[in-house]
């Protein structure tokens, strides 16, 4: 089993940044693809960023790209999402997922094995 921990989101004007970081623990032994999507209200999980396991690769949702950096740590277990000049459209819960079965990237909920509880970010105008 493999438990992801996500950190508070919280609440940011728009143009405002903020980072979330998502840390795996458990069953961390093995190569494995991270991801971020979000649910906006109303909304489908969408994929937002994923990385691979190497952190060599990334990818974004086209919305984000230019403003949204995800990078994984040394230690491959934790990995940050860096978000910048937030807009409205931004809003939702965010949820760290992984994937145990691929080295990444992933991009869609099906690919992923494990998810974080999610955390909310609220952009204000």
């Amino acid at each position: 089993q493999v438990q992801l921990l996500e950190s508070w989101g919280g609440g940011v004007q728009v143009g405002g940044s903020l980072r979330l970081s998502c840390t795996a623990s458990g069953r961390t032994d093995r190569r494995y693809a991270l991801g971020w999507f979000l649910q906006a209200p109303g909304k489908e999980r969408d994929s937002v960023a994923a990385i691979s396991w190497s952190g060599g690769t990334t990818d974004y949702a086209d919305s984000v790209k230019g403003r949204f950096t995800f990078s994984r740590a040394n230690n491959r277990n934790t990995v940050f999402l860096q978000m910048n000049s937030l807009k409205p459209e931004d809003t939702g819960v965010y949820y760290c997922a992984l994937g145990a079965t691929h080295v990444g990237p992933l991009y869609y909920p099906d690919e992923y094995d494990y998810w974080g509880q999610g955390t909310q970010v609220t952009v204000s105008s």
